[in-house]
């Protein structure tokens, strides 16, 4: 049986004594020694049964306690194949008798130069390079890198500035949290952020967006701001701007109908690159291989991670036009071009597993699997309104946000409940604030998405 530790109190014989309480191990995992990620470690350890996975198969976890779980938002938006495809498994087992690492510094490997290129093929029209990291706050800064160094290479030294935006979460490397927009992540960190860094204005605007389905109509004016700032620093002083097609992490906010074109009309009239986060975006969430092809949007840049392996090996990337790749490619061709990479980039492992993914959503239609669950999801979660505590709702491909009113002077503490009573019924919901995220597997049944919305409306019934 695995061993965690639950506080209780001092009286019991069994337990061992820690201050005025205790920590009694209970089946076996000792849950002490791990500082987890993005977590309420003090109140997770004193109640970490139903919140601990012991296995995954499908689109459904099961914990040590035995409780079966529904995936709602395919892992952390990355797993929508299911777990333990086997196809997946069967070329990582494979990869590591053949070949299990290479290194990525002045050697390479077959499999990762036929990635790059079915990547290529998927990607927004005119991208043609692609750089590989081992996750999406990796991706991140190296494309911040690569447009500041592109501009170098042109003698456009002056242009250092990047523009990021509001309520946007583009990973936890430094770059990422100085052009992200999530005050908690940003506020610990102040002394470290880049200088050089302002912010549009986030697109999520409740009175005139609330309960919108898909794009919003209200918005494209917005994108205005990018106009404004480029003209008070001036133009030539902006290297890049960077945001999220649709920002997943803040609650599923969705553009407004023209403003990623009007994004891209300023970046193109003053140079500006214009670089698109598609960590969670990419590879079919929003029914395409990238939101770029779903909004008509051609980005500079594109950063990816999540999807590309089915979250079973961590990988991320980026994708560039070729004028930024051939902007390098300069002096002797015996030298380093740019000094940036990674012990991991490009490893095999994670390689063999994103060609079994690309493989799987290929042959068993997942992009359009994605898009036929597009407005079942929207239905559903949409009649959710009216409920007690509802605040907004949010959709496009597949994902959807339920926001809450928060509870009188406890901010996140219904959205809390909500999750807590989510696991009784079964379903695995993601909570940030008071927004309920769900992102389905793409292998969902019409069913499993109607049971999950028809629970999450029990769960904000018992959170009032």
């Amino acid at each position: 049986m695995p061993l965690y530790y639950v506080r209780v109190e001092h009286r019991e014989k069994t337990a061992v004594k820690s201050g005025t309480r205790v920590l009694r191990p209970v089946s076996g995992v000792d849950t002490r020694a791990y500082w987890m990620p993005f977590t309420h470690n003090r109140y997770f350890k004193e109640r970490p049964a139903s919140r601990i996975l012991a296995r995954a198969e499908g689109a459904y976890y099961t914990t040590v306690d035995g409780r079966r779980l529904f995936d709602c938002l395919s892992g952390l938006w990355c797993c929508p194949l299911g777990h333990g495809h086997p196809k997946i498994v069967e070329a990582v087992e494979r990869q590591l008798k053949e070949l299990d690492y290479s290194p990525a510094f002045q050697m390479g490997h077959p499999k990762i130069f036929s990635l790059a290129a079915r990547i290529v093929e998927r990607a927004p029209a005119g991208m043609a390079h692609v750089f590989f990291t081992n996750s999406g706050s990796e991706a991140v800064d190296t494309a911040l890198k690569i447009a500041i160094a592109y501009h170098r290479m042109k003698g456009e030294t002056s242009r250092t500035r990047l523009i990021g935006r509001e309520r946007a979460y583009h990973g936890v490397g430094i770059g990422g949290i100085s052009v992200g927009g999530i005050a908690p992540n940003r506020d610990m960190f102040a002394p470290l952020l880049l200088q050089n860094v302002d912010h549009l204005p986030h697109t999520l605007n409740r009175r005139e967006m609330a309960f919108s389905r898909g794009q919003p109509g209200w918005g494209e004016h917005l994108a205005d701001e990018l106009e404004r700032l480029a003209t008070a620093r001036g133009p030539a002083s902006v290297a890049a701007v960077i945001v999220e097609p649709m920002q997943g992490s803040a609650g599923v906010i969705v553009p407004p109908n023209g403003y990623l074109e009007r994004l891209r009309e300023i970046c193109d009239r003053h140079g500006i690159l214009l670089v698109f986060d598609e960590v969670i975006t990419g590879f079919g969430r929003l029914g395409e291989n990238f939101g770029a092809q779903r909004f008509g949007v051609v980005p500079d840049m594109v950063c990816f991670a999540k999807i590309v392996t089915n979250g079973a090996v961590p990988m991320g990337g980026v994708i560039v036009k070729p004028e930024i790749y051939d902007a390098f490619m300069k002096g002797p061709e015996h030298a380093v071009e740019l000094f940036h990479g990674y012990t991991y980039s490009g490893h095999p492992v994670a390689t063999a597993a994103a060609h079994a993914t690309l493989d799987v959503i290929d042959d068993e239609g997942l992009l359009e699997r994605a898009r036929e669950l597009e407005p079942l999801l929207e239905q559903a979660v949409h009649s959710l309104k009216g409920e007690p505590g509802v605040a907004d709702i949010r959709n496009i491909g597949l994902a959807a946000a339920v926001e809450l009113e928060p509870l009188p002077g406890q901010p996140g503490l219904r959205a809390l409940k909500v999750f807590e009573r989510g696991i009784e019924e079964g379903m695995l919901y993601r909570f940030t604030g008071e927004t309920i995220a769900m992102a389905p597997p793409f292998v969902s049944t019409k069913g499993e998405i109607e049971r999950m919305v028809d629970k999450l409306q029990t769960a904000i019934r018992a959170a009032c």
